[in-house]
């Protein structure tokens, strides 16, 4: 099913009744890999979660209809540069939903020009948004919803119980801006500011899931919001832990230990018929062969950025407000256009040519991620051919937890299976 915006079957309806025919008839969200072009609207957010990587976050830097309105000419107007099948229009900030004004005029004119242009993405594209869940509910919010439902897709984050999620995702305050952080007593958590709305969204988008954030601080927590978040009706639970060189002595450990209850949890209450976790993967932890299975982990390079200058990166974590040691990765502007030799260096990148021969020889190195940005800016020099290597302690007591999980639920259905 195939949304039409009203506004372009007025203008078009008369003039293009044979293009209306054709589209309609047109496969949309076909199989093969999308485009993701991002927006950073807005660097500013009501938030000051404490694992954010976004380090240059501010009230002032927020994109303006000119500039949004250029990139999106721009990159119509490369089509034979962009030859993905699909497209996904993506919407970040700090917190996109504060420039939800913008996001509708943005959303309504690429909708037309797509149209307009007969463009091969028309059918085919999403607008998608990761939010802090505060404003969701707002009328802006819910018109804007309402209008674009059909190529929309939201994800809430909520990081589990109100212990966790307090932890970390703190309200932002006026000192912070100067510098002055808050002392644990005067934090204050956006938990109930963001749990309130969880009902309309599971309502509006039955098969959502969140994505959930670990760092050192939180780990003692995982099984219980796993299974709170299962609680609210939230079906699958996506989670990572950060990249960054955050973890302590012991956090493994610990991890392992967390991870290994949350699967007794799931397996003895039968949640795994139901629900999701991907922490648990039947196709983590194995031997990987650099000729079969050497594909790059991350997509930067073939995604598409934009900011509130007009610069173009390879991904959002290339942008200054990322990066704490380097300097931006900017690859062209909506003026000049994009350099593609700026981007020569991600079209050679795969497992093998990033990672150690430690990484490369590793056992259990299946399903070990790791994001380019992060390898870029922890980088001895300013290279992204040097993976990070900060979570791989995490990683390996994954695979144990992950290996006990898989043990433990085999013998469950074979047992189960025998005494029928």
């Amino acid at each position: 099913m195939y949304w039409f915006n009203a506004i372009s079957l007025v203008i078009f309806s008369v003039d293009n009744y044979n293009m209306v025919l054709i589209k309609e008839n047109d496969q949309g969200w076909q199989s093969g890999m999308a485009k993701s072009v991002t927006f950073i609207v807005t660097k500013d957010c009501q938030l000051a979660c404490k694992y954010c990587y976004l380090v240059g976050k501010n009230s002032k830097e927020r994109m303006s209809w000119e500039v949004a309105k250029a990139a999106i000419d721009y990159i119509l107007d490369h089509e034979e540069d962009m030859k993905e099948e699909s497209v996904i229009w993506d919407f970040i900030g700090g917190e996109p939903f504060l420039e939800i004004d913008l996001i509708d005029k943005i959303c309504d004119y690429l909708k037309v020009e797509m149209f307009r242009r007969n463009h091969h993405w028309f059918n085919s594209y999403r607008f998608s948004f990761s939010t802090n869940g505060i404003n969701y509910g707002s009328e802006k919010v819910q018109d804007f919803i309402k209008k674009n439902r059909e190529h929309l897709s939201i994800g809430i984050t909520i990081d589990g119980t109100k212990r966790k999620h307090d932890l970390n995702r703190i309200w932002k305050t006026k000192e912070m801006e100067q510098g002055i952080q808050p002392t644990p007593d005067e934090e204050k958590g956006s938990y109930d500011d963001v749990v309130k709305n969880i009902p309309l969204w599971l309502e509006q988008f039955p098969g959502a899931g969140t994505k959930v954030t670990i760092s050192s601080a939180d780990i003692p927590y995982i099984k219980e919001s796993v299974l709170h978040l299962y609680s609210l009706g939230i079906h699958e639970v996506n989670i990572n832990c950060v990249f960054e060189d955050v973890w302590k002595d012991g956090d493994d450990a610990l991890f392992e230990e967390q991870l290994t209850s949350l699967a007794d949890a799931i397996i003895d209450g039968g949640y795994y018929q139901d629900y999701a976790c991907s922490f648990f993967s039947e196709h983590m932890g194995k031997p990987m062969d650099c000729q079969l299975q050497n594909q790059n982990w991350c997509g930067a390079g073939m995604m598409l950025a934009v900011d509130a200058e007009g610069n173009f990166y390879p991904c959002t974590r290339f942008a200054q407000y990322s990066l704490r040691s380097k300097k931006a990765w900017i690859i062209g502007n909506i003026y000049d256009g994009i350099d593609k030799n700026k981007l020569r260096p991600f079209l050679t990148l795969d497992r093998c040519t990033q990672s150690t021969q430690e990484c490369i020889n590793c056992e259990v190195a299946g399903g070990c991620a790791w994001c380019q940005g992060e390898n870029y800016d922890a980088a001895d020099t300013p290279t992204v051919y040097q993976r990070a290597t900060a979570i791989c302690k995490m990683h390996k007591a994954r695979v144990r937890a992950n290996n006990y999980y898989w043990n433990k639920l085999y013998r469950k259905l074979e047992k189960e299976g025998g005494a029928e």
